[in-house]
This record gives structure tokens, sequence and C-alpha cells, in this order.
């Protein structure tokens, strides 16, 4: 079948362009499929500088020109204002094609409030969407929203995923937890306004000297400039206990510190969040979790369960889950035990893959 694949591509890596990538893969086993790279140069949300104007233009130019003779069109939305308008021009450019057009939401409450109003914008969206062959959402939040202008039948819902390289087995769970002296806290993500970076090192910061004592603080991740960057390495600089290890790790770097690592932490309050793939990482490679009670997480973290609970944009709640990590060390062990189980039976790249697949072969779109 010949598909016209519309989404993100690494460079970036981010929790769409992994998503893609990795559906991307499966389709292209049987399928003649044509990409159009969605990807932008920058972290920052939003037409930020000429060169994204030119690439949207690009995309329009692309998109035209490669509609014709497709079987399927996919789209990953975006969910910024902005965004919201380049995809509406997309279903415009594609409009006779939309009954074999599937978008997919990668992401959080973004449309929320698009599709939630009764202004121009949601009439538009619902204009076309209602036209759609079915949308892709990864839980129950983002079924709210669009069950307001799609039929509900028309709503799949597929939960994001683990790359299978970064499973560990019982073993390595063990060995790292041999010595929990020190805890070792990891975030990686990208460290951008609302993601609760500043915030989570500003509750290690604040701890007593005793405490701080007893953990390690890692950060990972892109900026959304170099200003940016160097006020935070700065800010951290003169604190023994915390470290930036910089923009950019994957394959079996990131494997190795994920196996490093006894703890997660990823207090995000990021508007365009959806179901970080970051946490399910995290379960894979055997971490307990501290995630703030925001947008798709509680749809995979239970508190006590996967880990700690943290509110949004508290720096004392953060104090208070990492004081807890400390003193209910014992258990650590056996929830790092049950993330890893939880994501083996449920956070597969295959299970994802096929999800996708099988949502596509009521129309016979794919063999």
């Amino acid at each position: 079948m010949k598909i016209l694949f519309i989404a993100p591509i690494p460079p970036p890596i981010n929790g769409q362009s992994k998503a893609s990538k990795v559906l991307l893969e499966a389709l292209v086993e049987k399928n003649e499929v044509e990409i159009i790279n969605l990807s932008k140069e920058s972290l920052k949300n939003g037409v930020n500088s000429i060169n994204r104007i030119f690439e949207i233009v690009r995309v329009f130019s692309e998109v035209k020109k490669r509609l014709s003779g497709k079987d399927i069109i996919y789209i990953s939305l975006a969910e910024s204002f902005v965004g919201n308008l380049r995809d509406i021009f997309i279903y415009a450019l594609a409009r006779r094609q939309l009954n074999n057009t599937y978008i997919h939401m990668l992401g959080g409450a973004g449309m929320k409030k698009i599709l939630s109003g009764s202004g121009t914008m949601q009439k538009i969206n619902a204009f076309f969407m209602k036209k759609l062959a079915g949308v892709i959402v990864e839980g129950p939040v983002n079924f709210e929203i669009f069950k307001k202008v799609i039929p509900v039948e028309k709503i799949h819902i597929v939960p994001n995923f683990a790359e299978d390289f970064l499973f560990v087995s019982d073993e390595e769970i063990a060995k790292k937890f041999e010595d929990t002296s020190v805890i070792k806290i990891l975030y990686l993500s990208n460290l951008i306004p609302g993601k609760g970076y500043e915030e989570l090192a500003e509750a290690f910061i604040a701890l007593p000297t005793a405490l701080k004592a007893r953990i390690k603080l890692t950060f990972v991740g892109g900026f959304e400039s170099n200003e940016s960057q160097e006020r935070f390495v700065k800010t951290i600089e003169p604190h023994k206990g915390i470290e930036y290890l910089g923009k950019f790790i994957d394959g079996e770097e990131k494997r190795k510190l994920y196996c490093e690592t006894h703890v997660f932490c990823l207090p995000t309050y990021y508007p365009f969040e959806g179901q970080p793939i970051s946490i399910l990482e995290a379960y894979a490679t055997g971490c307990v979790v501290i995630a703030s009670n925001h947008s798709g997480i509680p749809y995979i973290f239970k508190n006590n369960v996967n880990g700690f609970l943290t509110e949004s944009r508290s720096v004392l709640s953060l104090q208070d889950a990492l004081t807890r990590m400390l003193d209910e060390q014992k258990q650590l062990v056996d929830i790092a035990l049950n993330n890893r189980n939880t994501a083996a039976k449920q956070y597969r790249t295959k299970i994802f893959q096929d999800k996708i697949l099988n949502i596509l072969k009521p129309n016979n779109v794919l063999a």
C-alpha cells in the first residue's frame, strides 16, 4: 500500500518523534511509504524564526505534491495554536482523501482548549475531523477531548512504549539495588519550561546537608537556548551531588545510565505533556519513578505502586517525595521489579506497532 507519513522524525529526539520513528519502522516493512518530516530545529513551541516559517511552507508544498495516489495518509498532530493552523491547512489540502486519513495525538491537553470551545477554531477542526477515518490517542484524557468532535467508534487508544533494548533482567535490577547508600536519581527529558526540572534542582539544593549526601541527581536533556543551559549549569555548579550530563544520550549509553539509576524523576506540568515515554523507559529499566499528577501520567502511574507522587510546580512536594524515597529504601527494589514487569506486559514496541496496524485493517488499507 502507498502511505503518506506526515510526522516528526528524529533528530531532535522527543516523545513525538520517537513514537513516529517506531511506527514508521513497522509501516515500511510491507508498504511503500513517503515521508514528510515535521521536525523543527528548535525546542521552542510555535513559529519562532524565519526558518520555521520556511519549514512550514515546505511542508505544505510537499503535501500538495505527494497526496496523489495514496491509500492512506497518517498525520502526527501538533498541539499549539500555530501547529493546529498548520494541521488545518493539511486537512484542506487532503480534503478529498480525509476518509483515508488517520491523525495521531502524541501529546497532552494542547487540543483541549481548541476542541472544547465553541469558537471558530473548534468549528473548523470539527468540520474536517468528522470526515477522518480515525484518530489515535495515548489514553483516556485525549479520548474525552476528541469525542466532542469525532464519533467514539473512530477514536482508538494506543498507549506508548519502551524500546526493546532497554528492558532489563531481574539480575540487572538486583545488581543496581545492591548498594543504595547513595540513591541515584535521573531526570531525562527536554529541559524546557514546564518540565519541572528547575523545581527538582531547587528541591534537592534545599534539602538538609545530611540528606543531600545520600543522593546523586543527574540531568540529561536539551534546552531551548544556550542562555537557558548556561543559567541552569551556573545554578547547580556549586552543589555537590548534582550534575548535567548533556543534551543527548541514546542507545547502549542510555541503557547503561538507566541501569545505574535507582529512581527516575519527571515532575512535569508541561502544557503539551501526554504519556511520557521516558517514564515507560524507566519502568523497563527497573527504576522507581517520582512523577507529577499531570495530563496522561495518572493512567500509567499509581502512587506507592510505581513510585512516589508529587504535586505540580511544588518544590516542597518534591522535597517530601525525595525524603520518602530515602525513608522507604527497602521498598525500592520491589517497586522497580513491579515496574519492569508492568512494562513488559503492557508497553512493548510490538504492542504499540500492532495496535496501530490493526486499527488500519478494517478499511483494508494495509495488507
